[in-house]
């Protein structure tokens, strides 16, 4: 392998490739100019026209959402843990089975590890194109997405139909459910009972931390933001960090899984040791991209410029995905 395949494992924010047609709701009023983003692993899309860029397993998926002002993300959940941070733009986060359990607004660098077990959806709000970068739990990221009943009746009215296989199909493009394959079934009222509707008062507190008391926590040493001890505590399968460059060091080293590294203020040069697999190299990473690191590769991150300098690190743990923790 050569330092070519490491630069392999950075994706670009330029260079993000979008699916349009992702979800159920991809025609639904409101919804139809959302753009959705897989850069590392399988992705959640319904729709075979998504885009992987890296495959390669971690043990989480990383993921973005792109949307025009006005523009919203339905309802819906998934089994693993689904954290947003906010790259671009001033989005509105709400939730319960019809997004009027609670709400928050969030502005860019905040950051929301939104609890399992809840449909949540979001809308840009803000005045330009936005974007949210999204950390999803486990290699299949939950197995799928589950939409709040009303989300598929809605879909269905526009001409899509999403099989009980996953798999979205379009009428409108002449694609019907194969045979045997049935149509998604709703929740049941029994299923859609036992479902908690959280108050924002609940949310807040223990999953949502903004951006700039993590750059005071942030002034010594890099801050844990999800973790066992994190500011949010939680043990999703990953660990989110975050870091400045007052917290930012010239020191090598290396985790045993594999990690991520997603800048969201400033230039960060990122400079890896060579071994038996990989060239020593170094690169120079922009908000919005992602750079993937292999588990046991010596490496640091620095600012490579002056000015704001801030970076989301993500890394795999031996906790299972699954539900919010609750301890």
């Amino acid at each position: 392998m050569t330092s070519q395949d490491m630069t392999s494992r950075i994706v670009r924010y330029g260079e993000l490739q979008p699916c349009k047609s992702a979800f159920i709701d991809a025609h639904t009023p409101g919804s139809d100019q959302k753009e959705n983003f897989t850069i590392i692993g399988g992705g959640v899309s319904e729709s075979p026209d998504q885009h992987v860029h890296i495959g390669l397993p971690h043990g989480f998926n990383i993921g973005a959402a792109g949307q025009p002002p006005r523009c919203r993300n339905s309802l819906h959940d998934h089994h693993t843990a689904e954290v947003f941070f906010v790259l671009k733009g001033r989005w509105r986060f709400f939730w319960g089975r019809w997004g009027t359990a609670g709400e928050v607004v969030l502005e860019e660098g905040d950051i929301f590890n939104i609890p399992t077990g809840i449909f949540r959806g979001f809308e840009n709000i803000g005045t330009d194109y936005g974007m949210i970068m999204a950390i999803l739990g486990g290699d299949d990221a939950g197995g799928g997405v589950m939409w709040a009943p009303q989300v598929i009746e809605d879909a269905a009215d526009h001409g899509l139909v999403l099989g009980e296989n996953g798999k979205l199909y379009d009428t409108k493009k002449g694609q019907q459910l194969p045979d045997g394959v049935n149509p998604m079934p709703l929740m049941s009222d029994a299923e859609l009972a036992k479902r908690p509707e959280p108050t924002t008062a609940d949310v807040l507190p223990n999953h949502v931390a903004r951006y700039w008391d993590l750059v005071a926590l942030a002034d010594k040493t890099p801050a844990l933001v999800i973790g066992e001890n994190g500011v949010l505590r939680d043990r999703p399968g990953f660990e989110v960090g975050f870091m400045t460059r007052d917290s930012a060091s010239e020191e090598m080293h290396a985790h045993d899984k594999p990690s991520v590294l997603m800048p969201m203020r400033g230039h960060w040069r990122v400079r890896w040791d060579g071994n038996g697999d990989h060239a020593a190299g170094e690169a120079v990473l922009a908000p919005g991209d992602t750079m993937s690191v292999p588990e046991n590769l010596r490496h640091n991150a620095v600012p490579s410029m002056t000015g704001e300098a801030s970076l989301y690190h993500v890394v795999a743990t031996d906790d299972p995905a699954g539900h919010t923790w609750q301890g």
